[in-house]
């Protein structure tokens, strides 16, 4: 088990993959999908709330770090017309669907309860940035994504006991970055050779 002080070593590993995606963002150099990126913003912080309010400490500074970084990426996607993504009716579904869990969480207010419909929730704000980087692996950049992952290996590394409240969303977002970091550097939508099929 790692010291608790890798859990900042991991969140600035993965704060700086987003900087750097951030800053791709503004040169218009990828495109987020705002549904993605704005609904990401939100669910973490559910989490998080729900996180303290179970007395979890330190790791809980990953699921912050996951909702913040994203706010900053959406409102930077205003910045450059050239980062601009367009919305398609699957992503605002999936936006709907999002919402909907987090709806759900507003109503039961219990803490794992909330962190399950923010995983709910986060995931569905996730599928239109899923189909993105296997049909338009260009729209993306690779690194940015496996960074966070290497920061929630850290993250996980420092646990002495492995709970729902305090690693659930954590490990969600290890699978889901795994997920994205591989459809971009991979290319899969084009290995495969499937431009319709998502």
């Amino acid at each position: 088990m790692l010291h608790s002080n890798f859990i900042i070593v991991g969140a600035l590993i993965g704060a700086a993959g987003s900087v750097a995606y951030l800053t791709n963002t503004v040169k218009g150099k990828v495109k987020p999908n705002r549904v993605t990126f704005l609904l990401w913003s939100v669910a973490p912080f559910i989490a998080f709330s729900a996180q303290i309010k179970q007395g979890i400490g330190l790791e809980a500074l990953m699921t912050f770090s996951t909702g913040f970084t994203p706010l900053t990426i959406f409102i930077a996607s205003f910045v450059n017309k050239k980062a601009e993504w367009k919305l398609s009716r699957f992503d605002l579904l999936c936006g709907i669907l999002s919402l909907l869990g987090l709806v759900l969480w507003m109503i039961t207010k219990v803490g794992n309860v909330a962190i399950f419909f923010s995983i709910v929730a986060d995931g569905l704000a996730a599928v239109p940035t899923i189909v993105k980087a296997y049909k338009y692996p260009d729209t993306e950049i690779a690194w940015p994504w496996i960074a966070t992952v290497f920061g929630i290996v850290l993250t996980l590394l420092t646990l002495s006991t492995f709970t729902f409240a305090n690693c659930g969303f954590i490990l969600y977002i290890l699978v889901v970055n795994t997920l994205i970091y591989t459809l971009i550097r991979f290319r899969l939508g084009e290995r495969f050779g499937s431009k319709t099929n998502l």
